[in-house]
């Protein structure tokens, strides 16, 4: 990486998050605790229907600083939401691209309805998003549940994808084959007795290391968890669950026909659901090194990156190495 972009990307990454001014604040089923969060630049709304709910998006949407290349797509995780991604987001407009980083339906500063979550809506309302943006193609990179987000987006709307990034996704194995189906109601039960000492200690499974920057994913956490709304928003928690656990993406990895790029934290063992997984179980589960290296044996025109001391979320954890491996493969 040039010095100047590095210490661009520096200086832009320690700048201090500013205060979004989202239009989803005025939808009560945001929940007002997600309202006041900061984001690293302003949010807009997409307002959209589902199943005949008036609904809507919360989303960035980054110039790229100097003469655009093209529009990167990124998808969070499960227990995050797009500011996540506040690390990278300076290097990609700094390198010339425009980025949309969207808060999914459920998730964020997005509408968390009480409904049924598919993979394929929230495929249909981000091609939707990008309709009304007037863009045609985007290079996409997804994280964690992201990534089996956008496996899906990528067959459903083919035609629009030039690049894939899948950064550690879930969906590389069948968890339906090991774990057993859990009900709404007990998965809601057990989102409400999360305690501040218990996300934290959940989210250290995906970082190998533990960094005192870390601490705002759990005051926030602990944030939504004190508001009025947290019982609708835990039951959203576990319904987005039970899309994931009800729509595998496993058969359709050899479907995918852009060219791909597997970014890999081979400190990762994320397990979806570990917690009712047979102890004998997890032991052959969340082996992300040997699973990254089957699915880019399975993905037509896909490379493997492996990052040997990071885990689930290289772009949180090392953001300039996350850079120096993604730009590259974005720019060829």
């Amino acid at each position: 990486m040039q010095p100047i972009l590095r210490f661009t990307i520096l200086l832009l990454a320690a700048l201090p998050l500013v205060q979004a001014q989202a239009q989803t604040s005025a939808d009560p089923s945001v929940g007002s605790a997600y309202a006041a969060m900061a984001y690293p630049y302003p949010l807009s709304s997409f307002a959209f229907s589902q199943d005949g709910r008036a609904l809507q998006m919360a989303y960035m949407d980054v110039p790229a600083a100097t003469a655009e290349k093209g529009v990167l797509l990124l998808f969070h995780g499960k227990n995050f939401g797009s500011d996540y991604w506040a690390g990278v987001i300076p290097g990609f407009v700094q390198a010339g691209f425009r980025v949309v980083a969207v808060d999914q339906l459920g998730f964020g500063k997005s509408s968390k309805p009480d409904l049924r979550y598919r993979f394929d809506d929230l495929a249909r309302n981000t091609a939707a998003l990008l309709d009304r943006l007037k863009v045609k193609r985007v290079s996409l990179i997804a994280n964690s549940m992201g990534g089996m987000l956008a496996v899906r987006f990528v067959i459903l709307f083919p035609e629009r994808i030039e690049r894939l990034v899948l950064e550690d996704p879930l969906g590389l194995e069948n968890y339906a084959e090991y774990i057993p189906k859990q009900q709404t109601a007990n998965l809601v039960a057990l989102e409400m007795a999360q305690t501040k000492d218990s996300y934290r200690r959940f989210l250290g499974g995906y970082f190998p290391t533990w960094k005192p920057e870390y601490e705002r994913f759990v005051e926030a956490f602990a944030a939504v968890q004190a508001s009025p709304e947290y019982p609708a928003i835990a039951r959203v928690s576990a319904l987005t669950y039970q899309m994931i656990d009800e729509q595998p993406v496993l058969q359709d990895l050899a479907k995918i026909r852009p060219a791909t790029l597997l970014v890999i934290g081979q400190k990762d063992r994320t397990v979806f659901g570990r917690r009712f997984a047979p102890a004998e179980a997890v032991k052959s589960l969340g082996n992300f090194p040997e699973l990254g290296r089957r699915a880019a044996a399975t993905i037509p025109s896909a490379r493997l990156v492996e990052f040997a001391d990071l885990g689930h979320a290289p772009h949180v954890e090392a953001p300039e190495r996350f850079l120096q491996a993604v730009l590259p493969f974005l720019t060829e």
